[in-house]
């Protein structure tokens, strides 16, 4: 078979290139493509050597920093791909990528990290978040997302399978597109974050500094709670803000290592966690260390963190609302059955999310997928040849003057 591989932006090596990493691994005479590629040299490794085919945004004015600023022609960009001679088109979309333009032989399976969140049901909170549900540029930008929906929806029909990161994404794609999907978690590289039994007394948490994330939550919430210390990793466009709210007992750090966040996650009393995330790979590398996560309970979070009164093992617990009062309240209900929170049984409960956990379900996906569309173009291939002497046949048997219709 011929194999195109397809994602949108390559920018830095995170939690949809991890899925990507996998699709080369188990393709590698697969070929890349991808909008646009500005992945820096000492990131590229997990492209086993591959350079993407990449479309015309790539040489458009300030593409390599301001490249989602041409959304606008992402749709465009994705379906100026000559994908014709391929017979199996693997694409990693949250945002444009499946939407190559396929033909009806050919098999087209979509990994969906999440529909586009800005142009379904976070539309209203991106607007508030960059200033502009009350703006004239707002009815213009609601414009673009209106035409984006359209387009989403549309090519939706190009996608023979879905697979989704989660059962919250699972159900976005069908409220979405009214399609069914299978999940497949997405790989965590549990082997990178060793079991570390003994933890220190204070809280963690990291992420890149965005609105949504909500670090301003988990920073009010410890400024109420002096006596408690809070290491911050990450950087971004809320560092400024974030810094200037951060109380004497609140540690930002900026970006750091993989090294060094895997220290801090390992020597950790828990890792809080305040984003409404598709799958949220970090509350799952903090309990590969067996520090428990303190989570919103909401996303993909659901799926991954286990909290006490079940029949498993806990591995953490949620607050409900993402507002200081609530994550202060799961602090103090933490603290008080800090005894119940087993390190070791914290690292098992990974192993679901694993890397070879990953590869075996998406290899038993394909191999289906793959073996049912080679029986289905068997059997048009037949009957393409097999009625006109079926009806020969017929017809010799039948009495004379009657007729085959």
């Amino acid at each position: 078979m011929k194999v195109a591989i397809i994602t949108e932006w390559l920018k830095s090596y995170a939690g949809s290139e991890r899925v990507l990493e996998q699709m080369l691994l188990a393709f590698p005479e697969a070929d890349l493509f991808a909008v646009v590629d500005f992945l820096p040299a000492n990131e590229r490794a997990f492209l086993g050597g591959k350079t993407p085919k990449v479309s015309f945004i790539q040489q458009l004015p300030f593409a390599a920093s301001h490249f989602r600023h041409y959304l606008p022609l992402m749709p465009l960009a994705v379906e100026q791909f000559d994908l014709s001679t391929y017979d199996l088109i693997l694409s990693s979309s949250h945002a444009v990528a499946k939407g190559v333009i396929v033909g009806p032989d050919q098999l087209h399976i979509s990994y969906v990290h999440s529909p586009m969140r800005y142009a379904w049901d976070l539309q209203h909170q991106y607007l508030k978040e960059s200033g502009l549900h009350r703006t004239w540029r707002g009815i213009l930008v609601r414009g673009l997302l209106h035409y984006l929906r359209l387009w989403d929806t549309r090519t939706a029909l190009g996608v023979d399978h879905f697979i989704t990161n989660s059962h919250f994404i699972g159900r976005r794609v069908k409220r979405v597109y009214g399609r069914e999907s299978e999940v497949i978690y997405p790989p965590v590289d549990i082997e990178a974050f060793p079991l570390q039994v003994e933890k220190a007394s204070h809280y963690v948490t990291a992420s890149r500094m965005v609105p949504y994330k909500r670090l301003d939550v988990i920073v009010e919430a410890f400024n109420a709670l002096p006596e408690k210390r809070l290491i911050v990793i990450g950087d971004g466009p809320d560092f400024k803000k974030i810094k200037a709210m951060a109380g004497p007992n609140i540690e930002l750090l900026g970006y750091q290592t993989k090294e060094s966040l895997r220290d801090h996650l390992k020597s950790a009393r828990a890792f809080v966690f305040a984003a409404e995330e598709d799958f949220g790979i970090l509350p799952v590398e903090a309990m590969a260390t067996g520090t428990p996560v303190i989570a919103f309970g909401k996303g993909g979070a659901l799926e991954t963190v286990i909290e006490p009164g079940g029949t498993e093992p806990p591995t953490g617990l949620f607050f409900d609302e993402q507002s200081p009062y609530a994550l202060i309240e799961a602090i103090h209900r933490f603290e008080s059955q800090l005894e119940v929170f087993e390190p070791e049984a914290i690292r098992r409960h990974t192993e679901k999310f694993s890397i070879p956990r990953f590869q075996k379900e998406w290899t038993a996906f394909i191999s289906s997928a793959v073996s049912e569309w080679k029986a289905r173009r068997t059997i048009k291939s037949l009957g393409k040849r097999v009625p006109d002497r079926a009806i020969a046949i017929d017809n010799e048997k039948r009495p004379k003057g009657r007729t085959t219709k």
